[in-house]
């Protein structure tokens, strides 16, 4: 909601009861489901970053002995459930969930329905449903839990699932089944309840415009606040080059394998931006960031954010170029999902290669993860001739994701989320070749057709996980394109 100060928080975390209650404490939180401050830099402090996920967790299986009755009596229905709910503690503990968990498994439909009530009375984030079973009440609680409003995963490991009984929920928007002994796959369905619900809490701060005004983007939920454009420019002519701009600025100097083109006088105009952006986000505290840069810098001797937009990037905090609403999205859901920066690009056909050309002047450096060394990186001028920009190496041969959310243009409509997986082909070099700075190409899987290729500032990441981001559109309702 807006208030007449800005925009408030979706909601308040509930302080109820909990078997498992992890990491609720703010800082917690932060520190748990992202690896934000793994570089120098202060964490953002927004609602989403706050915001503790409230999933509700049941177990199913029949009264009594199993008997012979499928999986069968050399099933360990209490093995299993203690197991199982270590797990469950574990995944919550690292993703700073609250999970409720049933005391005792649910012997009846009735029992479950009364579950699934009262987890939509509460209002949590999700249900996680593990089937110990496969008989009599195991799959109609299942159905009862994919027909409810909450998004629902369903776990039905090796024995409780025949293709009779996943066969009518599969494809259900709002649930996905896993039927595995691989419990990894549940732990994401965890996370992606979690990814969903802080998505929704994330305040943008979007610098555009000239006016002060705040909205909600439709079916995610997430608040954009604005500001304007002009209020970067205020800033940065009031921010002083002190000791921690000089040394950002050194570590940059110091880290790159190669400066062309840029000066070092670049470099600290560059951190300056990096500090108005930052103090900008505290002063309206939100989760993440974009700006219309060329629409307020461009005609100005003031650095572009590029270097800004990256750290922020590198420190776990949503950066999005050119106040693309779409592109904020993307950025914040890859972050929430797989702990790791995306690039955001232009995108450009290789017709000899085959292969989708990402270019565009802002780049993260750690896309193997926030805690995980930066790639290796030169400064650069940007394709404009002006201000500095990291141009990290992406490693040849390494699996990447294309991802690309298509807001929709009412409340009504479904988003939709452009999908890709492939591998890096080369770094571009620039120059020779005209273009952004930051180009590097991708071999897709499938060899799709790239004069065509669908959407606009796709966000290429390391790591395929093709089938995950499908996974995430099902259960929260995103028509996926897979391409």
């Amino acid at each position: 909601m807006c208030n007449a100060d800005g925009c408030g928080s979706h909601g308040q975390v509930s302080r109820r009861t909990f078997l498992v209650s992890s990491a609720v404490a703010a800082g917690g939180a932060l520190a748990s489901f992202s690896a934000s401050g793994a570089t120098s830099g202060r964490p953002a402090t927004g609602p989403g970053r706050r915001y503790v996920p409230r999933i509700k967790v049941a177990f199913v299986r029949r009264r009594g002995d199993y008997g012979m009755s499928w999986p069968g009596a050399i099933y360990d229905g209490a093995a299993a459930l203690k197991n199982y709910t270590e797990q469950v503690y574990a995944a919550a503990r690292e993703f700073s969930v609250e999970a409720a968990i049933r005391t005792e498994p649910s012997y009846s439909l009735a029992e479950g329905k009364a579950w699934i009530a009262q987890a939509e009375a509460e209002k949590a984030d999700g249900l996680l449903l593990i089937l110990l079973d496969r008989q009599e009440h195991a799959w109609p609680t299942a159905a009862l839990a994919v027909a409810s409003p909450a998004p629902s995963v369903i776990f039905a490991p090796i024995g409780a699932a025949f293709t009779t009984n996943t066969a009518p929920l599969a494809g259900k928007t709002g649930s996905v089944i896993y039927s595995t002994d691989d419990f990894r796959q549940v732990v994401y369905g965890i996370k992606m309840i979690a990814a969903a619900a802080r998505l929704r809490e994330t305040r943008f701060v979007v610098i555009a415009g000239n006016e002060r005004k705040c909205e909600t983007v439709p079916h995610f939920g997430s608040t954009l606040q604005y500001v304007p454009a002009s209020s970067f420019l205020e800033l940065y002519n009031q921010t002083p080059v002190n000791d921690e701009v000089k040394a950002l600025a050194n570590e940059y100097l110091e880290g790159a394998q190669q400066v062309t083109g840029a000066t070092p006088d670049d470099v600290v105009n560059g951190v300056k931006s990096y500090i108005v952006a930052r103090t900008i986000l505290e002063r309206e505290s939100a989760d993440a960031i974009s700006m219309d840069c060329l629409g307020a810098l461009g005609k100005t001797k003031v650095s572009l954010p590029c270097i800004a937009w990256s750290r922020m990037l590198d420190t776990g905090i949503p950066a999005a170029c050119e106040a693309d609403l779409g592109a904020c999205i993307t950025h914040a859901l890859v972050m929430y999902l797989f702990d790791r920066p995306g690039f955001q690009q232009d995108p450009v056909p290789d017709t000899a290669n085959d292969c989708l050309i990402g270019a565009h002047c802002t780049c993260p450096t750690r896309l193997a993860g926030f805690s995980e060394a930066p790639e290796p990186f030169r400064l650069s001028h940007h394709h404009g001739n002006r201000d500095a920009v990291p141009v990290p190496r992406w490693k040849e041969g390494q699996r990447a994701t294309v991802a690309c959310i298509g807001l929709p243009q009412s409340a009504e409509a479904k988003p939709s989320m452009v999908i890709s997986a492939g591998s890096v082909h080369e770094n571009i070099s620039v120059p020779p070749s005209g273009g952004c700075v930051v180009s590097v190409s991708l071999k897709l899987d499938g060899n799709p057709p790239l004069l065509s290729y669908p959407g606009f500032h796709q966000i290429f990441f390391y790591g395929d996980y093709k089938k995950e981001l499908a996974d995430y559109c099902q259960l929260f309702g995103v028509e996926a394109q897979i391409v």
